[in-house]
């Protein structure tokens, strides 16, 4: 998988460089320069707010816990989701394991991690049904009105089979695992009995749940502004529809491409294609989509240097107190006459 992931991610970079060389590295660098130091700041500074939002709709589902704990998450699932060569699922992990490490049972950071995803994706089907609807709105005929209408209707088919999975399907694993025998199956089922308990828990909440739909229903239209905004910087006038349309599409695509790593090449591909049918040229849809590879790395690699740190710190504090512990054995040991 990660030799699959590099040559994903490899073949992603030359389609990008490719794509730049076809339409001019000219007029991108020119569409970039034109958002200007000032302008890159405002836009990183809208993805820290829209995703200190996000780590708020994931606290909202574990309330007892401090809010910090879940933003800093969010944080580094992000992070690791769009600047190191994983798939998303890595920055999943990651994520989870960044709210471990601050306090949380593991238990509960995987369950609320799987919650969360699955509120963030159905608050996207939610995002692309909004945009469905002005794409009818500004575009009524429109050819891809049609086959997006289509691709909603499976995703919410997968959506609902995903939320009966986790309300239930769960009991059929701890079945399976349970008549496999002893040893590796039983503790396989009591850590699936242990992770359905605590969705279940989550789910059993359902204010909280609502809440975090909203919350995340809110970013994904935030983040359609934010690009709107940086259209806006780089003097191209597109309404705040077409935008919606163009980013969630986008974004469906991204998510049928999760196996390759950032969607390198994916991201920019799609936005060509997807914004020369609101009038976007390819130099300024490419220039588009590297400002925010830009901005993801600009807010990524900071992110992922203190995680890096607080990790090492905790490594070297556990060597230290192991070495402490023999140390003190071999201390306590009478001597053999």
């Amino acid at each position: 998988m990660r030799l699959a992931s590099i040559l994903l991610a490899v073949a992603g970079l030359a389609v990008i460089a490719a794509l730049v060389v076809h339409f001019g590295a000219g007029p991108v660098a020119h569409s970039l320069l034109t958002v200007g130091v000032p302008g890159f700041a405002v836009i990183c500074l809208i993805q820290l707010a829209v995703v200190l939002v996000m780590g708020v709709a994931w606290w909202v589902l574990l309330p007892a816990t401090s809010p910090w704990a879940e933003i800093w998450g969010r944080l580094v699932r992000d992070s690791a989701s769009e600047v190191l060569p994983f798939s998303q699922v890595g920055g999943y992990v990651l994520g989870a394991r960044a709210v471990a490490v601050a306090g949380v049972s593991g238990n509960a950071a995987a369950a609320s991690t799987i919650v969360d995803v699955s509120l963030e994706f159905f608050a996207q089907l939610a995002y692309t049904a909004v945009a469905l609807l002005a794409l009818l709105r500004i575009a009524p005929g429109s050819r891809v009105a049609e086959p997006v209408a289509f691709g909603l209707a499976v995703a919410c088919g997968l959506a609902a089979g995903c939320f009966v999975a986790q309300r239930r399907g769960f009991g059929v694993l701890d079945r399976f695992t349970g008549a496999l025998g002893r040893g590796w199956a039983e503790r396989t089922a009591a850590g699936a009995a242990a992770l359905h308990a605590a969705i279940a828990d989550i789910y059993s909440r359902p204010p909280q749940v609502w809440a975090s739909f909203a919350l995340h229903l809110a970013c994904w239209i935030a983040s359609a502004g934010e690009i709107w905004l940086a259209l806006r910087f780089m003097q191209v006038r597109l309404g705040f529809a077409a935008v919606l349309v163009v980013e969630s599409l986008l974004y469906a695509i991204r998510s049928v491409a999760f196996a390759v790593p950032n969607a390198v090449g994916v991201q920019e591909g799609a936005y060509i294609l997807l914004g020369a049918g609101f009038g976007l040229t390819p130099e300024t849809a490419l220039a588009l989509s590297l400002l925010k590879r830009g901005r993801d790395f600009a807010i990524g690699l900071p992110v992922l240097g203190v995680f890096h740190l607080v990790e090492s710190g905790r490594l070297w504090r556990r060597a230290g107190n192991g070495t402490a512990r023999n140390e003190g054995s071999l201390k306590a040991k009478p001597r053999s006459r």
